[in-house]
């Protein structure tokens, strides 16, 4: 792969070094980790449109067999990944059918972080959900990938490690999280060059506005949401997104994961960041300057819109989303959050005051707490009481290497795990 190579005057940290762009003659050799989920899936459909620009030289899944052989039918990938062992085997024995076996299938966890480092590729889609995805995507940085990061949890759960390695590597990361990539966009091209170490204070902003519908309880009564069944949550009103992902949107703590997220993402403290309740998810996130300014990036609430952009940096491509109708747009309505009625989003905020400890203790319990939810083995209210009381008994661990995100992370899983079991 060829790139161009941005140089500002002065000195330039690493990462100032690492913008990267593509020559139009070259395609981009893409792996995508968690090709099957809903950010995989849009990602592929994005990279059909454009097979000129893009190749898919690697695809990952845990145990989704039929739904991989699609795409390895339509695209082609030199290897697979499947983390489960036999699904893996189950794979090879249908590419063998469909005279596909050229293609290497391996499987296991350590195979997706061969493929997230592997010398053939230029660019990886990190859209593994949760703390599974962090070790591929951290692999992806240290061996100087472009990154396209749609799993937040690697920097919720790993934050200044994390960054850390993005600082002695030349990768390139990408924010692919609608708000996110949303604020991304609308920043001075600087601050876009450095990402995880922005000064944007220096850059004139004053706040950063992260931007949530409030899911699809936003307006019911606090005291009905005991009673709320997994169907009923996972119903997004605009979004159409994975079963653990919509329900972290109906409780906001997907909401406090992006707060977490863009405090190392775009270097800044919690205090420089507010949340605002946004029912239509027109738009997705804004930049609140010092001079009075308010830059917003708005778009129909498609996962396309934000790989597209990421993936083309900082070109703009096709991205297969019709443009915003404003004639045919409702009304833009913002509100404060009730805390009440969202308090893993008041847990996720105060864990990012807290530290390291508090956010992996948190993310690790809520994971646990979620299944349980979809499994029906708690109620839909418990999920925040089964954070807060993991996440209390956690708050005070040493997180410096990242033997001990994985540590702690199995620790807070088999307490939150024995809170649900003592439970019932």
């Amino acid at each position: 792969m060829l790139y161009v190579t941005f140089f500002l005057a002065g000195k330039m940290s690493p990462i100032e070094n690492s913008v990267k762009t593509t020559k139009t003659t070259t395609r981009q050799k893409i792996c995508i980790l968690g090709s099957t989920g809903s950010i995989g899936v849009s990602t592929l459909d994005v990279i059909s449109r454009h097979p000129d620009k893009f190749s898919v030289e690697c695809l990952t899944a845990y145990s989704k067999v039929d739904e991989i052989l699609k795409q390895c039918q339509q695209f082609k990938p030199k290897s697979v990944v499947m983390v489960n062992q036999d699904a893996a085997t189950q794979l090879m024995a249908k590419l063998v059918l469909a005279n596909l076996e050229e293609i290497e299938v391996s499987s296991g966890e350590q195979a997706l972080v061969d493929a997230a480092q592997a010398e053939a590729i230029d660019t990886v889609m990190a859209a593994i959900v949760g703390f599974a995805g962090l070790m591929p995507t951290l692999a992806a940085i240290k061996a100087s990938k472009k990154v396209l990061l749609a799993n937040k949890e690697a920097l919720v759960t790993s934050g200044q490690i994390f960054i850390d390695a993005l600082k002695n590597s030349n990768a390139q990361l990408l924010p692919i999280d609608s708000e996110h990539n949303a604020i991304f966009q609308c920043l001075p091209h600087t601050e876009q060059q450095r990402l995880g170490f922005c000064q944007l204070s220096d850059a004139g902003v004053s706040k950063i506005l992260l931007t949530g519908s409030g899911g699809p309880f936003r307006t019911l009564p606090v005291n009905e949401l005991e009673n709320v069944s997994p169907e009923q949550a996972c119903a997004h009103p605009n979004w159409d997104m994975g079963r653990k992902i919509s329900v972290d949107s109906a409780t906001m703590m997907n909401k406090g994961l992006e707060f977490i997220e863009a405090k190392w993402l775009f270097n800044l403290q919690p205090d420089d960041i507010k949340i605002v309740l946004h029912p239509q998810s027109t738009i997705h996130s804004m930049v609140q300057y010092r001079d009075g300014s308010v830059i917003a990036q708005m778009g129909d609430p498609d996962m396309r819109t934000p790989i597209a952009h990421a993936l083309a940096f900082p070109q703009r491509i096709d991205s297969g989303v019709a443009p915003l109708d404003f004639f045919n747009t409702t009304a833009f309505e913002f509100e404060s959050v009730d805390f009440v009625k969202y308090p893993n989003l008041k847990l996720a905020i105060d864990a990012c005051y807290l530290g390291q400890a508090a956010c992996t203790a948190l993310n690790a319990a809520n994971e646990i707490a979620v299944a349980a939810f979809l499994d029906k083995q708690i109620k839909f209210t418990e999920i925040a009481k089964i954070n807060e009381t993991s996440m209390n008994k956690f708050v005070s661990e040493k997180v410096i290497s990242i033997d001990d995100v994985v540590n702690l992370d199995k620790q807070v899983r088999n307490f939150a795990s024995s809170l649900i079991t003592d439970s019932q």
